[in-house]
């Protein structure tokens, strides 16, 4: 499916092509969220139909699932042009889906809300103006400052700092190198379907389904992004000991003061190797970009990674709201 036509609009295919559309409108906002980037859109889309559409002058991404159509983002562009393009969205989720409900957008920047208010006459209240919707507050970002990640001083990070020094120390012939497809594409691949058996394998049996569920998107996506590695404009890590993959770690700039690491794997058996390959990617990301901030996205409602990713000790949560209709 190429195209799909809704209310006279004509929704094209979200492909490779998309890249440098959405990326010029992107350019006209300035937010630190994960998921405001072409790449993670592009990534973890790769087994649902994406489509989009140029709405009074912004960029505006859907997503179709189970034949409902819903947007993945709030419509892209100058503050002035959103809103009135946020009702038009709404009319053409409204028009395609079997009831009202399922037309929503996600990932709502809370930049983006305030904007409403901007172009309101003076005194009226930003509830007025979104009078006829819901705004549900989600996930959060967990954003982190570089150097924090790099040095880990301070008794928080006294763990950090040894899990690291004893990785290092048990795998002296350690050996990291920057990713590249053809080299190390095949090896991702492996080390992804021997995480999936570990974590399988210490997992309460009626926890299985679900996550393998979850699993099945995202061997798509590390697939998509192997292929599209070089065109994504990505940068990654790949660490090897005794000439066997034992993690790696991929990621890309979001705005010019912060990045974006995509996804990170490493082997459950090689202790500190999570917290070794995640210091040095910080690196990597400051070499690379130049950047103060590093957002390794949100925790999907995973206590477990919330624990982990609070003990980074982040700079700042950055909240993602849902905008529903009432």
């Amino acid at each position: 499916m190429s195209t799909l036509t809704i209310n006279n609009y004509s929704l094209k295919h979200f492909n490779m092509n998309a890249k440098p559309i959405m990326e010029k409108y992107l350019a006209l906002i300035n937010v630190d969220l994960s998921d405001y980037t072409f790449a993670s859109n592009y990534i973890w889309l790769s087994t649902a139909s994406g489509f989009y559409a140029i709405i009074n002058d912004t960029f505006c991404l859907f997503i179709l699932a189970g034949g409902e159509i819903s947007m993945l983002l709030p419509p892209l562009g100058k503050k002035e042009n959103v809103f009135e393009a946020m009702k038009e969205c709404f009319e053409i989720m409204n028009t395609h889906n079997s009831r009202k409900n399922y037309s929503k957008i996600e990932y709502v920047h809370e930049e983006i809300l305030e904007g409403f208010v901007d172009f309101l006459e003076e005194g009226t209240m930003i509830y007025e103006k979104l009078q006829d919707y819901v705004i549900e507050k989600k996930l959060v970002d967990y954003i982190y400052k570089t150097d924090d990640l790099i040095e880990l001083k301070g008794n928080s990070y006294h763990t950090k700092r040894n899990e690291i020094n004893r990785f290092k120390k048990s795998y002296a012939n350690y050996k990291i190198e920057v990713f590249e497809k053809e080299k190390h594409g095949e090896d991702v691949l492996g080390l992804f379907n021997k995480w999936v058996t570990d974590r399988t394998r210490y997992m309460p049996k009626e926890e299985v389904e679900t996550f393998m569920d979850g699993i099945y998107f995202e061997k798509f996506a590390i697939k998509r992004m192997i292929q599209n590695y070089n065109e994504l404009n990505l940068v990654g890590l790949v660490i090897y000991i005794d000439n066997e993959i034992k993690g790696f770690t991929v990621g890309e700039k979001i705005n010019e003061e912060t990045a974006n690491i995509i996804i990170e794997k490493t082997d459950f058996e090689v202790l500190g190797c999570a917290q070794f390959i995640f210091r040095e990617f910080s690196k990597l990301l400051k070499e690379q970009y130049d950047s103060k901030y590093i957002n390794v996205g949100d925790d999907m409602g995973f206590e477990n990674l919330k624990k982990v990713k609070m003990s980074y000790r982040p700079y700042k949560l950055a909240p993602k709201y849902t905008i529903y209709q009432k």
